[in-house]
């Protein structure tokens, strides 16, 4: 299916969820000198104009960069990923928001790759148009890569098949970020066969999922599904930002389900997740959880606000 377009929700509350929980898996994988590859199977447009058509149809950001633009307070977490979105903005005003690419490469070091899938034709080549543009600013700022090889692959491709053949990566290290649109249900299996098959081929990556909270069947199951995969370990954090409609309708939640988390994640996240749903909750039915365990979902902590 490809009628999804990202650009439509771009900076909502799911957004900073994925792009927070993005951001700090790539700063902890920065720690080690061994160069790393991220891969993003549905990597959309790449950066989003928020005055668009699209963003501004039903302005889903005021649910979530917007609410953070001009706080003060920010834990220094949230305060990386706010920079991140206004050194897109060097004019102040919120204009342009960026997707999981531009975010992670906003964080990752020369040395690392980036290999991003889009099967929507419009959104790869804005993709690609948007990262030749930034490639073309740099060059006019004098940086010139001093690595060999391509740091940047954009394909127009199925990210599901697309990533078998890059596990596992050369430097055996590497960073999955699935998130597909979930409008076709077989998406939610699709998911599961992914990250079990790459958990077979690369036992060590860390693979992250991003998934909406909905009443739906398959969404209800995907986060007990991915507990049983065999990984070191797993995490599973979700935001509400305001109770469920009547009808069903609309995005209150969202979640981040994480194999082989760095141990930094969990007490990061337990201790600013209360900020979050105190700043981008809308009415009493805003919580959080956050859950860690071992293959077979044996739970070693819970938290629910």
């Amino acid at each position: 299916m490809l009628s999804y377009r990202h650009a439509f929700h771009a900076g909502n509350h799911a957004d900073v969820l994925k792009h927070l929980v993005t951001i700090q898996l790539l700063k902890y994988m920065n720690q080690k000198d061994t160069p790393y590859m991220y891969i993003d199977t549905h990597a959309g447009a790449g950066v989003y104009a928020l005055d668009s058509n699209y963003a501004a149809k039903n302005a889903e950001f005021e649910t979530g960069i917007a609410k953070l633009w001009d706080r003060t307070d920010l834990p220094a977490p949230l305060a990386e990923y706010v920079q991140i979105v206004k050194a897109l903005n060097p004019s102040g005003k919120m204009r342009y928001y960026p997707g999981s690419p531009y975010c992670a490469d906003s964080v990752m070091r020369e040395q690392d790759r980036l290999r991003l899938f889009e099967l929507h034709p419009a959104d790869s080549k804005l993709l690609a148009d948007n990262f030749r543009k930034l490639e073309a600013h740099a060059a006019e700022q004098g940086q010139r890569p001093t690595v060999r090889g391509k740091r940047i692959i954009i394909d127009r491709a199925n990210g599901f098949l697309g990533l078998k053949a890059l596990l596992p990566p050369p430097s055996r290290r590497a960073l999955v970020l699935i998130d597909p649109p979930y409008e076709d249900k077989t998406d939610y299996r699709s998911v599961v066969q992914t990250v079990s098959d790459a958990l077979t081929r690369f036992a060590t990556g860390t693979y992250a999922v991003w998934y909406p909270v909905l009443n739906r069947l398959e969404s209800r199951q995907l986060p007990d599904k991915l507990k049983r995969l065999k990984a070191n370990g797993w995490l599973n954090v979700t935001l509400s930002v305001t109770t469920p409609s009547p009808d069903g309708f609309g995005l209150h939640s969202s979640g981040m389900f994480v194999h082989n988390p760095p141990w930094t994640l969990e007490p990061m996240l337990r201790e600013l997740m209360p900020y979050l749903v105190k700043t981008l909750g809308g009415d009493a039915g805003a919580g959080f959880t956050l859950e860690t365990g071992q293959t077979l979902a044996v739970h070693t902590g819970t938290r629910r606000v």
